[in-house]
């Protein structure tokens, strides 16, 4: 299947249990290859903390590593539910998948909107097994190399 197949089977703004147009609008815009517009959802000083790596502060920061390592990537969030923080905060769960064109991963996201609804946070983890993730590594290397 492409990637532009995959594109169009995305859900554009439907996730049960969510209707938060911050987290809407960062799946519609991650989906379209938008990632200058993902940024901007993002507090000033926001941080996207992706699975095995790193975090990415800041909007241009997260801007860049997405335009890097998000291409290509169809997310499909299914499901989610929010949590007002004493702080005037929200949290919000959400799972679903990750779409490439080589294999699609279970996902979690954890999402820490501020006051004005910015994202101060995103955290992202793959729900697979170590020995899941082992042979999409190389079958990354391999492509790589072709």
């Amino acid at each position: 299947m492409s990637v532009k197949q995959l594109k169009q089977d995305a859900p554009s703004t439907s996730i049960a249990g969510i209707d938060e147009p911050t987290i809407l609008q960062y799946f519609i815009h991650l989906n379209t290859g938008d990632f200058a517009a993902v940024s901007q959802l993002f507090a000033v000083d926001g941080v996207l903390q992706p699975p095995f790596e790193e975090r990415v502060i800041g909007r241009d920061a997260i801007a860049t590593y997405l335009e890097r390592e998000a291409k290509g990537f169809v997310l499909q969030p299914q499901t989610g539910h929010s949590i007002e923080l004493e702080n005037n905060c929200t949290e919000l769960k959400l799972s679903g998948k990750v779409q490439t064109s080589w294999f699609a991963v279970n996902i979690r996201w954890t999402f820490i909107l501020n006051p004005l609804k910015e994202i101060f946070l995103v955290e992202v983890k793959l729900l697979a097994a170590l020995e899941e993730l082992l042979p999409l590594r190389s079958r990354e290397k391999h492509t790589l190399a072709e």
